[in-house]
């Protein structure tokens, strides 16, 4: 096999949509929260998959309000992404039955971030042997689960922790 065809990641390659504008922002502001894949919306943050995912179920958290200083977050802020994060775990250990998972944020370029501008919280779950050739030969990841089959996984475990009292 010579090449792997991903053109679903040449938006990534050539920026999301070429506006300028934040995505985080964009998805906060859509009103098609299906369509913008945002699981969850709090008072001050919100919860979307990550539509270049490193793992199926790969997550941010992000609040509303614009901004790349962690330090400047408000306690409000603060607070909400971690609670938020605990319930995604909850919801994806749910609907996916994950090994473990990698939490985080990457500030800063040099630290990896690939959005400076508008912070969020990374949550990948992971199984073991989740890496395979793929990433190490062709520079691809293999996504077993479409971000719509994805999303609708966890909107029910969601919807399920909520009737629970989670």
């Amino acid at each position: 096999m010579e090449r792997i065809w991903a053109p679903w990641r040449s938006e990534y390659v050539g920026g999301e949509d070429g506006t300028g504008e934040c995505f985080f922002c964009a998805k906060a502001a859509s009103g098609d929260d299906r369509g913008a894949h945002v699981l969850w919306r709090g008072k001050v943050s919100f919860c979307l998959l990550n539509r270049y995912p490193y793992n199926s179920g790969h997550l941010m958290i992000a609040p509303y309000r614009h901004t790349g200083d962690f330090a400047g977050l408000t306690s409000e802020e603060s607070a909400e992404i971690l609670e938020t994060a605990r319930r995604m775990v909850q919801a994806l250990g749910e609907a996916m039955r994950p090994q473990g998972f990698n939490i985080g944020f990457n500030l800063g370029k040099a630290a990896g971030a690939g959005v400076v501008d508008h912070l969020h919280l990374h949550l990948v779950p992971r199984w073991e042997g989740d890496t395979n050739f793929m990433p190490v030969l062709a520079s691809t990841r293999v996504m077993p689960q479409s971000l719509d089959e994805v999303f609708v996984l966890l909107r029910r475990a969601l919807e399920t922790g909520d009737e629970a009292g989670g």
